[in-house]
């Protein structure tokens, strides 16, 4: 399982405006239902709930907020970038402007934790960040995880 396989070109959304927390959920979830066929509002309740059990901010602008949701029968993947970083209670306390999503079936807590752990990994690496940024399209935003994925997956 690589981060290719888990992220769907359409999945991937630039330029985001939200102000809040919530805005910022509510919008992976509404992409999440467009990209992967899964019911928004059930996303967005998954995401709330997790949040409310400790943050997924996980440091240098980004988080990784994660559900089980149902509709899906393997680990999915959104990626959001804001146009302004928002606070999102992040464990270094910084703003989030990078959103690397996870949707997982209901079962299968195993696999749900591998792929965290790889999105993690993957999003620990300073240079990749600052790309991500940087790229002017989702179908870069795209490359560049997918690429980093393989590269890294050794």
């Amino acid at each position: 399982m690589t981060i290719g396989d888990l992220l769907q070109h359409n999945a991937v959304t630039l330029r985001v405006s939200a102000r809040s927390k919530r805005q910022v959920l509510s919008v992976v979830a509404d992409v999440a239902a467009r990209a992967l066929g899964v019911d928004a509002a059930e996303a967005l309740e998954g995401l709330m709930e997790r949040e409310a059990a400790g943050s997924t901010g996980v440091g240098d602008g980004v988080a990784i907020p994660h559900a089980r949701v149902t509709g899906l029968t393997e680990i999915r993947a959104v990626f959001v970038r804001l146009e302004t970083p928002v606070a999102f209670g992040a464990v270094d306390d910084k703003p989030v402007d990078l959103l690397m999503a996870l949707f997982a079936p209901k079962g299968g807590a195993a696999q749900h934790l591998r792929a965290l752990a790889r999105v993690s990994r993957l999003l620990r690496q300073p240079a990749l960040r600052e790309q991500l940024r940087q790229a002017r399209s989702a179908d870069a935003v795209h490359v560049l995880l997918a690429q980093e994925a393989t590269s890294t997956a050794a």
